[in-house]
Protein backbone atom coordinates (compact mmCIF):
# COMPACT_ATOMS: atom_id res chain seq x y z
CA UNK A 1 0.00 0.00 0.00
CA UNK A 2 1.71 3.21 -1.13
CA UNK A 3 2.63 5.54 1.71
CA UNK A 4 3.19 8.90 0.01
CA UNK A 5 3.07 11.26 2.99
CA UNK A 6 6.75 11.40 3.93
CA UNK A 7 6.59 15.19 4.34
CA UNK A 8 4.21 14.55 7.24
CA UNK A 9 6.34 11.86 8.85
CA UNK A 10 8.75 9.12 7.83
CA UNK A 11 9.05 5.50 8.98
CA UNK A 12 11.40 5.04 11.91
CA UNK A 13 14.71 3.66 10.69
CA UNK A 14 15.79 0.37 12.23
CA UNK A 15 19.23 1.86 12.91
CA UNK A 16 17.65 4.72 14.87
CA UNK A 17 15.51 2.33 16.90
CA UNK A 18 18.54 0.15 17.68
CA UNK A 19 20.48 3.22 18.84
CA UNK A 20 17.58 4.26 21.08
CA UNK A 21 16.82 0.96 22.79
CA UNK A 22 19.68 1.00 25.34
CA UNK A 23 18.46 4.40 26.57
CA UNK A 24 14.91 3.10 26.96
CA UNK A 25 16.11 0.10 28.97
CA UNK A 26 19.32 -0.11 30.97
CA UNK A 27 20.87 3.35 30.40
CA UNK A 28 17.96 5.30 31.85
CA UNK A 29 19.73 7.96 33.93
CA UNK A 30 18.81 11.63 33.94
CA UNK A 31 21.58 13.48 32.07
CA UNK A 32 21.54 16.21 34.71
CA UNK A 33 22.34 13.73 37.50
CA UNK A 34 25.92 13.48 38.73
CA UNK A 35 25.99 9.73 39.39
CA UNK A 36 27.18 7.10 36.93
CA UNK A 37 23.86 6.46 35.13
CA UNK A 38 23.36 10.21 34.75
CA UNK A 39 26.86 10.73 33.41
CA UNK A 40 26.38 7.96 30.85
CA UNK A 41 23.19 9.63 29.67
CA UNK A 42 25.00 12.99 29.49
CA UNK A 43 27.73 11.46 27.34
CA UNK A 44 25.08 10.12 24.95
CA UNK A 45 23.40 13.52 24.64
CA UNK A 46 26.72 15.29 24.11
CA UNK A 47 27.77 12.78 21.47
CA UNK A 48 24.44 13.21 19.66
CA UNK A 49 24.90 16.98 19.81
CA UNK A 50 28.30 16.64 18.15
CA UNK A 51 26.83 14.45 15.41
CA UNK A 52 23.94 16.81 14.62
CA UNK A 53 26.30 19.78 14.61
CA UNK A 54 28.68 18.04 12.20
CA UNK A 55 25.89 17.45 9.65
CA UNK A 56 25.07 21.16 9.40
CA UNK A 57 28.58 22.56 9.87
CA UNK A 58 27.93 23.97 13.34
CA UNK A 59 29.67 23.79 16.68
CA UNK A 60 28.12 21.41 19.25
CA UNK A 61 27.42 24.27 21.63
CA UNK A 62 25.25 25.90 18.97
CA UNK A 63 22.72 23.03 18.99
CA UNK A 64 19.64 23.25 21.22
CA UNK A 65 17.54 20.08 21.39
CA UNK A 66 13.78 20.63 21.28
CA UNK A 67 10.59 18.60 21.11
CA UNK A 68 10.47 19.02 17.32
CA UNK A 69 10.37 21.48 14.45
CA UNK A 70 7.39 23.42 15.80
CA UNK A 71 9.12 24.17 19.07
CA UNK A 72 12.33 25.02 17.24
CA UNK A 73 10.47 27.55 15.07
CA UNK A 74 8.69 29.02 18.09
CA UNK A 75 11.93 29.30 20.02
CA UNK A 76 13.75 30.91 17.10
CA UNK A 77 11.18 33.66 16.65
CA UNK A 78 10.44 34.35 20.30
CA UNK A 79 14.00 33.83 21.45
CA UNK A 80 15.29 36.55 19.14
CA UNK A 81 12.60 39.21 19.00
CA UNK A 82 11.55 39.02 22.65
CA UNK A 83 15.20 38.81 23.62
CA UNK A 84 15.96 41.88 21.55
CA UNK A 85 13.15 43.73 23.27
CA UNK A 86 14.44 42.80 26.70
CA UNK A 87 17.87 44.05 25.74
CA UNK A 88 16.45 47.37 24.55
CA UNK A 89 18.05 47.05 21.16
CA UNK A 90 15.02 48.57 19.49
CA UNK A 91 14.63 45.61 17.07
CA UNK A 92 11.49 43.76 18.19
CA UNK A 93 10.14 43.21 14.66
CA UNK A 94 9.74 40.14 12.46
CA UNK A 95 9.55 39.79 8.69
CA UNK A 96 8.39 36.52 7.14
CA UNK A 97 6.36 35.21 4.20
CA UNK A 98 2.74 34.15 3.73
CA UNK A 99 3.67 30.56 2.80
CA UNK A 100 5.57 29.63 5.94
CA UNK A 101 4.62 26.69 8.14
CA UNK A 102 1.93 27.48 10.68
CA UNK A 103 4.55 27.10 13.41
CA UNK A 104 5.99 30.37 12.12
CA UNK A 105 2.78 32.09 11.02
CA UNK A 106 0.84 31.42 14.21
CA UNK A 107 3.80 32.48 16.31
CA UNK A 108 4.03 35.64 14.21
CA UNK A 109 0.37 36.37 14.95
CA UNK A 110 0.97 35.82 18.66
CA UNK A 111 3.87 38.28 18.49
CA UNK A 112 1.54 40.84 16.92
CA UNK A 113 -0.83 40.36 19.85
CA UNK A 114 2.10 40.97 22.19
CA UNK A 115 2.87 44.25 20.45
CA UNK A 116 5.64 43.24 18.08
CA UNK A 117 5.66 44.71 14.56
CA UNK A 118 5.31 41.86 12.06
CA UNK A 119 5.42 42.06 8.26
CA UNK A 120 4.18 39.10 6.21
CA UNK A 121 5.31 39.32 2.60
CA UNK A 122 3.59 37.70 -0.38
CA UNK A 123 5.58 35.07 -2.28
CA UNK A 124 6.32 35.06 -5.99
CA UNK A 125 4.38 32.79 -8.35
CA UNK A 126 6.50 29.78 -7.34
CA UNK A 127 6.14 30.39 -3.61
CA UNK A 128 9.56 31.96 -3.09
CA UNK A 129 10.42 34.98 -0.99
CA UNK A 130 12.14 37.52 -3.23
CA UNK A 131 15.36 38.80 -1.58
CA UNK A 132 14.99 42.10 -3.46
CA UNK A 133 11.62 42.60 -1.81
CA UNK A 134 13.16 42.59 1.63
CA UNK A 135 14.75 45.99 1.13
CA UNK A 136 11.60 47.95 1.85
CA UNK A 137 10.22 45.48 4.41
CA UNK A 138 13.25 45.17 6.72
CA UNK A 139 13.68 48.35 8.66
CA UNK A 140 15.58 49.58 11.68
CA UNK A 141 13.09 47.89 13.98
CA UNK A 142 13.39 44.43 12.39
CA UNK A 143 15.15 41.92 14.59
CA UNK A 144 14.59 38.77 12.56
CA UNK A 145 13.74 37.52 9.07
CA UNK A 146 12.33 33.97 8.87
CA UNK A 147 11.99 32.02 5.62
CA UNK A 148 11.78 28.26 5.19
CA UNK A 149 14.41 26.53 3.09
CA UNK A 150 11.94 24.06 1.53
CA UNK A 151 8.20 24.65 1.56
CA UNK A 152 6.48 21.71 3.21
CA UNK A 153 3.39 21.84 0.96
CA UNK A 154 4.71 22.53 -2.53
CA UNK A 155 8.45 21.85 -2.24
CA UNK A 156 9.69 25.27 -3.36
CA UNK A 157 13.33 25.97 -2.46
CA UNK A 158 13.96 29.48 -1.16
CA UNK A 159 17.21 31.33 -2.01
CA UNK A 160 18.14 31.43 1.66
CA UNK A 161 21.68 32.74 1.21
CA UNK A 162 20.43 35.75 -0.77
CA UNK A 163 17.62 36.35 1.72
CA UNK A 164 20.10 36.14 4.59
CA UNK A 165 22.43 38.60 2.87
CA UNK A 166 19.56 41.08 2.49
CA UNK A 167 18.50 40.59 6.12
CA UNK A 168 22.04 41.05 7.45
CA UNK A 169 22.60 44.11 5.28
CA UNK A 170 19.64 45.69 7.04
CA UNK A 171 20.91 44.68 10.48
CA UNK A 172 18.47 41.82 11.09
CA UNK A 173 19.16 38.21 12.01
CA UNK A 174 18.14 35.27 9.79
CA UNK A 175 16.21 32.10 10.65
CA UNK A 176 15.33 29.25 8.31
CA UNK A 177 13.06 26.29 8.88
CA UNK A 178 15.05 23.48 7.25
CA UNK A 179 12.78 20.65 8.40
CA UNK A 180 11.90 19.52 4.86
CA UNK A 181 15.44 19.95 3.53
CA UNK A 182 17.33 17.59 5.81
CA UNK A 183 18.48 14.43 4.08
CA UNK A 184 17.72 15.86 0.63
CA UNK A 185 19.67 19.12 0.34
CA UNK A 186 23.07 20.12 1.64
CA UNK A 187 22.74 21.88 4.97
CA UNK A 188 25.66 24.15 5.84
CA UNK A 189 24.87 27.00 8.20
CA UNK A 190 27.86 29.01 7.00
CA UNK A 191 27.04 28.58 3.31
CA UNK A 192 23.43 29.54 4.06
CA UNK A 193 24.68 32.35 6.33
CA UNK A 194 21.83 31.80 8.80
CA UNK A 195 21.82 32.65 12.48
CA UNK A 196 19.16 30.10 13.42
CA UNK A 197 18.00 26.87 11.72
CA UNK A 198 15.24 24.41 12.69
CA UNK A 199 15.31 20.62 12.29
CA UNK A 200 12.89 17.79 13.07
CA UNK A 201 13.74 14.17 13.78
CA UNK A 202 10.71 12.36 12.39
CA UNK A 203 11.19 13.88 8.91
CA UNK A 204 14.48 11.98 8.47
CA UNK A 205 13.61 8.55 9.84
CA UNK A 206 14.06 9.41 13.51
CA UNK A 207 11.52 9.28 16.35
CA UNK A 208 8.75 11.81 16.84
CA UNK A 209 8.97 14.31 19.68
CA UNK A 210 12.51 15.57 19.14
CA UNK A 211 14.18 18.20 17.00
CA UNK A 212 16.90 20.82 17.15
CA UNK A 213 17.48 24.52 16.80
CA UNK A 214 20.84 25.84 15.66
CA UNK A 215 21.63 29.15 17.35
CA UNK A 216 24.82 30.70 16.07
CA UNK A 217 27.27 31.65 18.79
CA UNK A 218 26.83 35.29 19.75
CA UNK A 219 23.22 35.49 18.58
CA UNK A 220 21.07 37.41 21.09
CA UNK A 221 18.69 34.71 22.26
CA UNK A 222 16.37 34.50 25.25
CA UNK A 223 15.32 31.01 26.29
CA UNK A 224 11.55 30.69 26.14
CA UNK A 225 11.09 27.56 28.26
CA UNK A 226 12.08 27.95 31.89
CA UNK A 227 12.26 25.51 34.75
CA UNK A 228 15.79 24.19 34.42
CA UNK A 229 19.28 25.03 33.24
CA UNK A 230 19.43 22.40 30.52
CA UNK A 231 20.67 23.26 27.01
CA UNK A 232 22.81 26.05 28.44
CA UNK A 233 19.68 27.65 29.92
CA UNK A 234 18.17 28.01 26.46
CA UNK A 235 15.57 25.25 26.87
CA UNK A 236 14.68 24.02 30.34
CA UNK A 237 13.51 20.45 30.86
CA UNK A 238 15.02 16.98 31.09
CA UNK A 239 16.43 15.98 27.74
CA UNK A 240 14.74 13.17 25.79
CA UNK A 241 17.88 11.04 25.76
CA UNK A 242 16.62 8.12 23.67
CA UNK A 243 14.90 10.45 21.20
CA UNK A 244 17.98 12.63 20.84
CA UNK A 245 20.20 9.62 20.22
CA UNK A 246 17.76 8.24 17.63
CA UNK A 247 17.49 11.63 15.94
CA UNK A 248 21.25 11.97 15.60
CA UNK A 249 21.58 8.45 14.17
CA UNK A 250 18.82 9.02 11.62
CA UNK A 251 20.10 12.45 10.59
CA UNK A 252 23.65 11.22 10.04
CA UNK A 253 22.44 8.30 7.93
CA UNK A 254 20.04 10.49 5.91
CA UNK A 255 22.81 12.97 5.22
CA UNK A 256 25.21 10.23 4.14
CA UNK A 257 22.60 8.93 1.68
CA UNK A 258 21.51 12.43 0.61
CA UNK A 259 22.75 12.66 -2.98
CA UNK A 260 21.70 9.16 -3.99
CA UNK A 261 18.33 9.50 -2.27
CA UNK A 262 17.59 12.89 -3.82
CA UNK A 263 18.33 11.56 -7.32
CA UNK A 264 16.22 8.43 -6.92
CA UNK A 265 13.29 10.16 -5.20
CA UNK A 266 13.35 13.02 -7.69
CA UNK A 267 13.16 10.58 -10.57
CA UNK A 268 10.14 8.87 -9.02
CA UNK A 269 8.48 12.22 -8.37
CA UNK A 270 8.98 13.21 -12.04
CA UNK A 271 7.53 9.88 -13.11
CA UNK A 272 4.45 10.51 -10.99
CA UNK A 273 4.05 14.00 -12.41
CA UNK A 274 4.25 12.62 -15.95
CA UNK A 275 1.61 9.98 -15.23
CA UNK A 276 -0.77 12.55 -13.76
CA UNK A 277 -0.28 15.00 -16.63
CA UNK A 278 -1.05 12.17 -19.07
CA UNK A 279 -4.15 11.21 -17.09
CA UNK A 280 -5.68 14.65 -16.53
CA UNK A 281 -4.17 16.98 -19.11
CA UNK A 282 -5.10 20.64 -18.70
CA UNK A 283 -7.37 19.85 -15.79
CA UNK A 284 -4.31 19.21 -13.65
CA UNK A 285 -2.67 22.15 -11.89
CA UNK A 286 0.89 21.29 -10.82
CA UNK A 287 1.62 23.51 -7.82
CA UNK A 288 5.16 22.22 -7.34
CA UNK A 289 7.74 24.12 -9.44
CA UNK A 290 10.13 22.19 -11.67
CA UNK A 291 13.16 23.10 -9.55
CA UNK A 292 11.59 22.14 -6.23
CA UNK A 293 12.97 19.77 -3.63
CA UNK A 294 12.83 16.22 -5.01
CA UNK A 295 10.31 14.64 -2.66
CA UNK A 296 7.14 16.76 -3.02
CA UNK A 297 4.52 16.80 -5.77
CA UNK A 298 1.51 18.99 -5.02
CA UNK A 299 -1.30 18.91 -7.58
CA UNK A 300 -4.81 20.34 -7.80
CA UNK A 301 -7.70 19.46 -10.07
CA UNK A 302 -9.85 22.07 -11.76
CA UNK A 303 -13.64 21.61 -11.61
CA UNK A 304 -15.17 19.37 -14.25
CA UNK A 305 -18.44 20.03 -16.08
CA UNK A 306 -20.21 18.50 -13.08
CA UNK A 307 -18.56 20.90 -10.64
CA UNK A 308 -15.58 21.11 -8.28
CA UNK A 309 -14.18 18.12 -6.45
CA UNK A 310 -14.55 17.80 -2.69
CA UNK A 311 -11.02 17.69 -1.32
CA UNK A 312 -11.88 15.67 1.77
CA UNK A 313 -13.72 13.06 -0.30
CA UNK A 314 -10.78 12.96 -2.69
CA UNK A 315 -8.30 12.09 0.06
CA UNK A 316 -10.68 9.67 1.76
CA UNK A 317 -11.28 7.83 -1.50
CA UNK A 318 -7.53 7.63 -2.12
CA UNK A 319 -7.04 6.21 1.35
CA UNK A 320 -9.68 3.55 0.66
CA UNK A 321 -7.69 2.69 -2.46
CA UNK A 322 -4.68 2.14 -0.22
CA UNK A 323 -2.84 5.33 -1.22
CA UNK A 324 -1.87 7.43 1.76
CA UNK A 325 -1.34 11.09 0.85
CA UNK A 326 -2.46 14.46 2.21
CA UNK A 327 -3.75 17.87 1.22
CA UNK A 328 -0.83 19.71 2.78
CA UNK A 329 0.66 20.16 6.22
CA UNK A 330 -0.34 17.42 8.66
CA UNK A 331 -0.28 20.09 11.38
CA UNK A 332 -3.43 21.65 9.87
CA UNK A 333 -5.26 18.49 8.78
CA UNK A 334 -8.97 18.63 9.45
CA UNK A 335 -9.13 22.34 8.66
CA UNK A 336 -12.05 23.31 6.45
CA UNK A 337 -10.14 26.08 4.71
CA UNK A 338 -7.99 25.39 1.62
CA UNK A 339 -4.24 25.55 2.05
CA UNK A 340 -2.95 28.99 3.00
CA UNK A 341 0.02 28.30 0.73
CA UNK A 342 -2.13 27.79 -2.36
CA UNK A 343 -4.31 30.77 -1.51
CA UNK A 344 -1.16 32.88 -1.21
CA UNK A 345 -0.27 31.67 -4.72
CA UNK A 346 -3.68 33.03 -5.81
CA UNK A 347 -5.22 29.68 -6.67
CA UNK A 348 -9.02 29.74 -6.97
CA UNK A 349 -10.62 28.31 -3.86
CA UNK A 350 -12.28 25.47 -5.75
CA UNK A 351 -8.91 24.50 -7.20
CA UNK A 352 -7.04 24.88 -3.91
CA UNK A 353 -9.62 22.72 -2.14
CA UNK A 354 -9.16 19.85 -4.61
CA UNK A 355 -5.49 19.31 -3.83
CA UNK A 356 -3.31 16.29 -3.14
CA UNK A 357 0.23 16.48 -1.83
CA UNK A 358 2.20 13.36 -2.65
CA UNK A 359 5.49 13.26 -0.76
CA UNK A 360 8.01 10.52 -1.44
CA UNK A 361 10.77 9.10 0.69
CA UNK A 362 13.41 6.47 1.26
CA UNK A 363 10.94 3.57 1.12
CA UNK A 364 9.01 4.75 -1.98
CA UNK A 365 9.13 2.45 -5.01
CA UNK A 366 8.21 2.72 -8.68
CA UNK A 367 5.27 0.42 -7.97
CA UNK A 368 4.02 2.92 -5.36
CA UNK A 369 4.12 5.73 -7.91
CA UNK A 370 2.28 3.75 -10.56
CA UNK A 371 -0.34 2.63 -8.04
CA UNK A 372 -0.89 6.20 -6.85
CA UNK A 373 -1.37 7.52 -10.38
CA UNK A 374 -3.87 4.80 -11.21
CA UNK A 375 -5.76 5.26 -7.97
CA UNK A 376 -6.12 9.02 -8.44
CA UNK A 377 -7.42 8.50 -11.97
CA UNK A 378 -10.07 6.03 -10.74
CA UNK A 379 -11.06 8.15 -7.76
CA UNK A 380 -11.55 11.32 -9.77
CA UNK A 381 -13.63 9.47 -12.34
CA UNK A 382 -15.92 8.12 -9.60
CA UNK A 383 -16.28 11.47 -7.86
CA UNK A 384 -17.10 13.17 -11.15
CA UNK A 385 -19.80 10.57 -11.79
CA UNK A 386 -21.31 11.06 -8.34
CA UNK A 387 -21.37 14.83 -8.77
CA UNK A 388 -23.03 14.65 -12.22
Amino acid sequence: MPYLDHAATTPLREEALAAMLPFLRETYGNPSSLHGPGRRARVAVDRARERVAAVIGAEPGEIVFTSGGTEADNAALRGVVTGATRRDTGRPGLVTSAVEHEAVLQTAQALVTDGHPVTILPPDAAGRLDPAGLGDAVGEGTGLVSAMLVNNEIGTINPIREIADAAHAAGALMHTDAVQAAGLLTLDVDALDVDLLSLSSHKVGGPKGVGALFVRAGTPFAGVQTGGSQERKRRGGTENVAGIVGFAEALVLADAERDEAATRIGSLRDQLRSRLVDAFGDRLVVNTPADAAPHVLNVSLRPSASGPLDGEMLLTALDLEGVHASAGSACTSGALEPSHVLLALRRDRDVAAATVRFSLGRTTTEADVEAAAGALRRVVARLDTVAA
